[in-house]
């Protein structure tokens, strides 16, 4: 009898991971356990979960756990990332951060210098953003039964509104608030021992929180789904919306912001970008009569290559589908991430 195996590919975020999460949990928890009166949860797979309190308000609800290969980068590391990516997912919901909590795994012989460094970085990202690290875990396995460092953090935040990817409508224009790609040619460049300097490769690793908390203030009626693209990078997240409704979402590649050296990395080893993670951008639906202002809003505050990429469609002949116009003016399909191009990206 033939029995299947986990892979690196059920890690990547894309197609492989969905039908794991539903072979092992999602097809086995009814809907009433899947969500809190009020909430959402399982039933949404957002980037947290929502908790409806007796005030009217959300308790927004996000973890993760971060084992990125090699675990300092260019542009941070491992604590870094767990950081600005736990207060990501909370300010992709539009949630006001209110304390997180972290649970370390270390191997046995790592230096403890470095640990100490790892978590000064995670820190220091909680204490600019002045979030309380309120609780947490300690433990060490083994030498040989851990690569280094495994971090997962737990955020906990408060939302008037929360942001809903579900709330995606056709006629929404799609907007990325910055070059997509950074963080995934970065770390890949880094795991192939490739000259990143020559490539001028760097993670964008950065906390996104307060620019969208503005965001939410001035605009949040307008912005009706908000994710950040990291395992899977652009390509997953537009997937997974797509297949929200009976949706075709149309982006044009050459409204795509991506750095040249970024781009003549990706054609070098024949990758194409929109599937490589992003730590610093946020992938934002808004509505048509709001997303001009929002992209000039974005520039205000320093984003400065924040663009219109695409458009959110309803059609009868097609339907759950993302769709690139190539700059030769050809179509071709996006498809959903099949593989795992990056392992241990996050």
């Amino acid at each position: 009898m033939f029995t299947m195996s986990v892979t690196l590919a059920h890690g990547s975020g894309g197609e492989k991971t969905q039908e794991l999460l539903t072979r092992l949990i999602l097809s086995k928890v009814p809907l009433d356990l899947a969500r809190t009166e009020g909430g959402h949860g399982l039933d949404i797979l957002d980037d947290g979960a929502i908790i409806k309190l007796s005030d009217g308000k959300y308790l927004v609800i996000t973890v993760d756990s971060y084992t990125v290969s090699p675990p300092v980068f260019p542009g941070g590391d491992i604590g870094k990332l767990a950081a600005c990516g736990t207060l990501n997912d909370l300010a992709a919901m539009g949630a006001e951060p209110l304390a997180v909590l972290d649970s370390i795994v270390v191997e046995e012989g790592v230096s403890i210098d470095f640990v100490e460094k790892i978590t000064e970085s995670m820190l220091r990202v909680l204490k600019e953003e002045n979030v309380p690290v309120i609780g947490g875990d300690l433990k060490v396995m083994p030498r040989g039964q851990l690569d280094k460092i495994l971090i997962t953090m737990t955020g906990v935040g408060i939302a008037e509104k929360p942001i809903i990817d579900k709330e995606l409508r056709p006629g929404d224009k799609i907007v990325v608030t910055g070059p997509i790609a950074e963080h995934g040619a970065a770390i890949l460049a880094a795991q192939q021992g490739i000259d990143i300097e020559k490539f001028d490769l760097k993670s964008d690793c950065a906390c996104l929180l307060r620019p969208m908390l503005r965001l939410c203030r001035k605009y949040r009626d307008a912005i009706h789904a908000a994710r950040d693209p990291t395992r899977g990078g652009l390509a997953t997240v537009l997937n997974e919306w797509a297949r929200y409704g009976d949706y075709v979402i149309l982006i044009e590649e050459e409204k795509i912001p991506i750095r040249p050296p970024v781009r003549k990395f990706c054609e070098m080893l024949g990758i194409d970008p929109l599937y490589l993670a992003c730590e610093g951008v946020m992938v934002l639906a808004v509505s048509p009569e709001a997303a001009d202002e929002v992209v000039q809003e974005l520039h205000s505050m320093g984003f400065e290559n924040a663009s219109i990429i695409g458009e959110v469609r309803s059609t009868s002949r097609f339907s759950k589908i993302v769709v690139c116009k190539t700059a030769t003016g050809g179509l071709r399909i996006v498809e959903p991430l099949k593989s795992s191009l990056v392992p241990r990206i996050c």
